[in-house]
């Protein structure tokens, strides 16, 4: 069945969208208002920290897994729970635009720290619904639409708000962000509900082993789980440090708000998706887990793109060079990563066990990530990005142990070019 024709990819590209716009704010965004507001590098570094529940969000997904929505139960648990959290996102959204860090950018911060506690338990429900709603052969494309989806969210809130924020303010630019979530709000009215397993009536005690138990027990008996958990944890480390001191990178080389936008999200984007696209043909070709590790190699030397920006100073050709192969690797790793995570997931334990790896995969980024400020302070800005080149060593190095350990499969067989997602 043509793509197109089948709305639960209609669905899951909304649902992607709708996952994507906050992440903006309480990352790049965010650190563009707080740096244009006078704040330190290393007050904007501890902003990493303001992500923590995308790190923790395993603690509550089993009850996002396994207890009823507390309303909208007439559209089941996925979407009954989506059709709950979105409207409070929005509001959460809204709010943060009437703060001002410049005088009080502790409340600010509180507030960005309820948009990311909603954004996350938004992609646990997300997460699970995009698994579930779709047959094994069809993951893949699933996961392709959600990726478009997402990242068309990443410009829609960071190009679209920067560009909203310079010629209407930050206020506007956050309400035009609270808005875009009902993207999602109308896909999650209008999708199909995935098949719920059985109800069963059992005792809290046993509830609770399968909803919290169960899943963690279930991954760590797989064999070298730790070095798995090790290689999800640090995969992202360099691009992680790196991310997180963009905003001021650029500000401070002296590029405006729209060639960030322009340059950084517009063209960005584009490159992302390619890289994502390429990334697809890199899997079908070589295996997820092969493929990781090319892909990784490439993303871990992307970043001496920066060092290259830094020295050149304010450079609008170097500018969109580093942007080009910055998005085009991270695609690249992305479409990879993403491919091994689901499939480490069990299909009992849907929702829990993709929490975990993801948090894992940004607990760098909202821990280590923190001191990058202070990093870059007292490095400067090339000494930095050469740091977090280096940074991605450890992943490569467990990356290939698992491969001698645990060789991949069988090389897949890639499907027909009309057969691919457009």
């Amino acid at each position: 069945m043509p793509l197109l024709r089948d709305r639960r990819f209609l669905v899951l590209l909304a649902l992607g969208f709708s996952a994507g716009v906050p992440l903006p704010l309480t990352a790049f965004t965010l650190r563009q208002w707080f740096s244009e507001s006078g704040i330190s590098l290393t007050a904007i570094g501890l902003t990493a920290l303001i992500g923590l529940a995308y790190a923790f969000k395993f603690l509550w997904a089993p009850v996002l897994d396994h207890a009823a929505p507390p309303a909208f139960r007439w559209l089941g648990r996925r979407r009954g729970w989506l059709a709950t959290i979105q409207p409070l996102l929005a509001a959460a959204i809204l709010g943060l635009g009437f703060t001002d860090p410049s005088t009080a950018a502790e409340v600010t911060v509180m507030v960005a720290v309820l948009v990311a506690f909603l954004s996350a338990s938004q992609d646990i429900v997300v997460d699970a619904y995009r698994i579930e709603v779709l047959e094994e052969n069809n993951q893949g494309y699933g996961l392709a639409c959600y990726i478009w989806g997402y990242r068309a969210a990443l410009l829609a809130a960071n190009a679209g708000a920067l560009a909203i924020a310079e010629f209407a303010g930050w206020t506007a630019a956050f309400a035009y962000c609270a808005a875009l979530i009902g993207v999602g709000f109308a896909a999650v009215l209008l999708g199909p509900e995935p098949a719920a397993p059985p109800v069963q009536v059992l005792p809290w005690a046993r509830r609770l082993k399968l909803a919290v138990v169960d899943p963690f027990v279930d991954f760590m008996g797989r064999r070298y789980w730790l070095a798995i958990l090790g290689f999800v944890a640090l995969f992202k480390l360099g691009e992680a440090l790196a991310g997180i001191m963009t905003a001021p990178f650029y500000r401070e080389l002296g590029f405006s708000r729209l060639e960030v936008a322009a340059v950084g999200s517009v063209f960005g984007l584009f490159m992302t998706l390619a890289g994502a696209l390429a990334g697809g043909w890199v899997v079908a070709r070589l295996g997820t887990a092969r493929a990781l590790v090319l892909t990784g190699v490439l993303q871990m030397l992307s970043n001496l793109m920066y060092v290259a920006l830094a020295q050149a100073g304010y450079s609008p050709p170097m500018l969109w060079l580093q942007v080009g192969v910055e998005n085009f690797t991270d695609g690249l790793a992305d479409a990879a990563f993403v491919t091994y995570l689901s499939a480490l997931t069990s299909r009992n334990f849907t929702a829990t066990q993709y929490a975990l790896l993801s948090s894992l995969a940004a607990v760098p980024l909202r821990t280590l990530g923190a001191g990058s400020g202070w990093l870059a302070e007292g490095l400067g800005w090339s000494w930095f990005f050469g740091l977090t080149t280096l940074a991605a060593l450890p992943a490569m190095a467990i990356m290939l142990f698992l491969l001698r350990r645990l060789p991949p499969p069988a090389q897949p067989v890639v499907p027909p070019a009309k057969d691919l997602p457009a």
